[in-house]
């Protein structure tokens, strides 16, 4: 159980830092005023996009191992509630995937400060998680 939860949090790791990664990528792309320095941003965001995806997958295929390795967990509420944050976190992973497909396209329909505020959410959804999870209130 040890090696699985080792693993969960190394992709965990990785999964996050993508997550904090793209939406400030989507900051500078607004803000780019010539062809070559969005295109530039459409190949970076794609990229990212692709590791952190695998991050993602990993983490949550660790985290599946170590709930089929002791099913009783699913009995806490803490970690039931955990995940429907992780639910939450992948929906937000989705979106990024839509906004990245708007600006590749020319489609942005928001402003710097909407991705601004946009880049906060993973943190809050990290340290609720990370709080049910070492708490387990």
């Amino acid at each position: 159980m040890l090696w699985l939860k080792a693993f969960h949090i190394v992709f965990v790791v990785t999964w996050f830092a993508g997550l904090f990664y793209l939406p400030r990528l989507f900051v500078y792309h607004v803000a780019a005023v010539d062809a070559v320095g969005r295109e530039r941003f459409v190949v970076m965001e794609r990229r990212l996009f692709m590791l952190m995806t695998l991050g993602g997958a990993l983490a949550i295929a660790f985290g599946i191992s170590m709930v089929a390795a002791a099913p009783a967990y699913l009995d806490f509420s803490w970690l039931r509630v955990k995940l429907g944050l992780v639910a939450a976190l992948i929906a937000y992973h989705i979106w990024c995937y839509a906004l990245i497909r708007d600006l590749r396209d020319g489609r942005n329909r928001h402003s710097q400060r909407w991705y601004r505020i946009f880049n906060e959410l993973p943190g809050l959804l990290l340290i609720a998680i990370v709080v049910l999870a070492v708490v387990k209130p």
